[in-house]
């Protein structure tokens, strides 16, 4: 009996996880970004990964899923290009240092900080 309930949740946690992954994909189509912000916490919570591996795995699943997204918008002509060369190094740099201060944060402040973004993000665009 017990393995017939394991195997029955193993079976809603892999659909959960798709539908999450596909809503993180979305999220991301949509609004040019924002997918980590679904995709860590399916990491995480469903997939009992540890806060910095959810972190390192969610940058190496929003890297292709980015590329997806930008080859669309590229093509539909929405890309402003003088932003993005602007913009574009500050973030290659920021995304280096980000990385390699991962290994230094401990788990329960890089949880901290994330959370906080998020709640941040969500109120600034409530208020506008």
């Amino acid at each position: 009996m017990k393995a017939d309930a394991l195997n029955k949740k193993k079976k809603y946690t892999a659909l959960f996880t798709v539908l999450a992954s596909v809503a993180a994909g979305c999220v991301n189509g949509l609004f040019g970004g924002g997918g980590g912000m679904l995709v860590v916490p399916i990491f995480t919570v469903l997939l009992s990964l540890s806060v910095k591996k959810a972190h390192a795995t969610a940058v190496a699943t929003i890297l292709p899923m980015s590329l997806v997204s930008a080859i669309i918008y590229i093509v539909k002509g929405c890309v402003e290009w003088n932003i993005t060369y602007s913009v574009g190094g500050g973030v290659i740099v920021g995304g280096i240092i980000g990385a390699l201060l991962l290994k230094k944060v401990n788990n329960f402040l890089l949880s901290m900080v994330f959370y906080l973004i998020m709640i941040a993000a969500g109120v600034k665009m409530l208020i506008g």
